[in-house]
């Protein structure tokens, strides 16, 4: 079952715990997802997608989305991860083009 993102949109943060960004996509041209937080993978290569939650007054936390089947999770990943890091590539090359030390 081969998802279609489109629109996909990534906003890069100042890393913490984990965090490196947050994505957003159109789903199969008919569903809007947001709010997905990027996470790196703690010792390995890649990354993992957090989706939204909800916590309530009394503590309880519900999720708002998340894929259900494996394969379209790893689908939705996969592509995720190609855009942020064609993201990092092309503003490393930015940053070399303008002559900025990497940090």
């Amino acid at each position: 079952m081969k998802q279609k993102l489109s629109e996909i949109q990534i906003i890069p943060v100042k890393p913490r715990d984990g965090l490196v960004a947050f994505a957003s996509f159109v789903l199969n041209d008919s569903f809007y997802v947001g709010d997905i937080a990027i996470h790196s993978r703690l010792g390995q290569e890649g990354f993992r997608l957090v989706y939204p939650m909800r916590t309530f007054r009394n503590g309880a936390r519900v999720n708002i989305f998340h894929p259900i089947k494996k394969e379209v999770a790893r689908e939705i990943e996969r592509q995720i991860s190609e855009a942020y890091q064609e993201l990092l590539l092309k503003t490393a090359e930015e940053r070399k083009r303008r002559g900025e030390a990497n940090d």
